[in-house]
């Protein structure tokens, strides 16, 4: 069995091999070649733009990739949609579409934009958003740059943002926002009905969601003596609980728990104050709950 899987090239590329690095799987690319080499027997990588990923994913081309949800609706793909993978090109989080016009603009609604030019990339889910609200307006493929376009070549554009600071950076400011979109991990119809491809499929998803869940915290482990616990414990904010378990000493009892990895330094000096030793901090790459 092989599991034919689609990574996205381009402005998600390096943060999905990140990921899966993460997740255990180690992805090389060669400069030369949309053909990534894997360490898993399994699977069979190739680089695809997530634009087109629902598309060749539909077609069985792939059996699975990961995309944006924007270009699953964009292509009106029908592929199961196995799970949402929230990462973006910078941060662990969603990516917005929005309305956006230059700064002194008079377009301060969907409404203001009747008759006018809106440049994008993403023109099916912009008509429809235009249909919904009954508004006519010429929408032109953007091949890239849309920031720089109004108001000459445009009026408004509709583009993708995570922070906003391209579109000010470049004196735009946000009107609306028409989709929230995420990476998702997708299938064909066909491999999802495959049983032996279904549980590989499953099976990287639920590492891949362990790696995303891990981002960020760290865990901590330290001996406490029996009557410091409670002390100790109010200190601790905990994943679900912390794990106690007993040491050869009676006395005493060894925590174990997770934290986010920006509360460390506030942590660890008030565990040393409840009377915590041998603490010792870890990096974690997966929590699978």
């Amino acid at each position: 069995m092989k599991l034919k899987l689609g990574i996205p090239k381009g402005s998600l590329q390096e943060a999905s091999l990140q990921l899966f690095r993460r997740a255990g799987f180690e992805i090389t690319v060669n400069p030369r070649s949309y053909f990534p080499s894997i360490d898993d027997e399994e699977i069979e990588c190739m680089l695809i733009r997530a634009q087109e990923m629902a598309r060749y994913v539909e077609d069985q081309v792939l059996d699975a990739g990961l995309t944006g949800l924007d270009w699953v609706l964009e292509n009106g793909a029908n592929v199961v949609e196995v799970a949402d993978l929230v990462y973006a090109k910078q941060t662990l989080g969603k990516v917005r579409w929005v309305l956006a016009v230059p700064e002194k603009s008079a377009i301060h609604s969907v409404k203001d934009l009747e008759g006018k030019i809106i440049a994008t990339e993403l023109v099916k889910v912009t008509e429809q958003y235009l249909a919904r609200n009954r508004v006519k307006a010429k929408v032109e493929f953007s091949w890239g740059a849309t920031e720089v376009k109004p108001p000459v070549l445009a009026d408004a554009i509709v583009e993708v943002t995570e922070t906003g600071s391209s579109l000010r950076a470049n004196g735009l400011r946000i009107v609306e926002t028409l989709l929230e979109s995420n990476t998702k991990f997708i299938a064909s119809q066909a491999a999802w009905a495959d049983e032996a491809k279904r549980r590989k499929m499953e099976n990287i998803v639920m590492l891949l969601k362990g790696a995303i869940d891990a981002a960020g915290k760290v865990g901590l482990m330290m001996n406490v003596r029996r009557q410091d616990l409670a002390t100790v414990l109010a200190v601790l904010p905990a994943l679900k609980r912390p794990t106690i378990s007993e040491l050869s000493e009676s006395d005493w009892v060894a925590v174990n728990t997770v934290i986010e990895e920006k509360t460390v330094r506030e942590i660890i000096p008030r565990l040393k104050a409840a009377n915590a030793q041998g603490i010792v901090e870890y990096p974690l790459n997966k929590i699978v709950m």
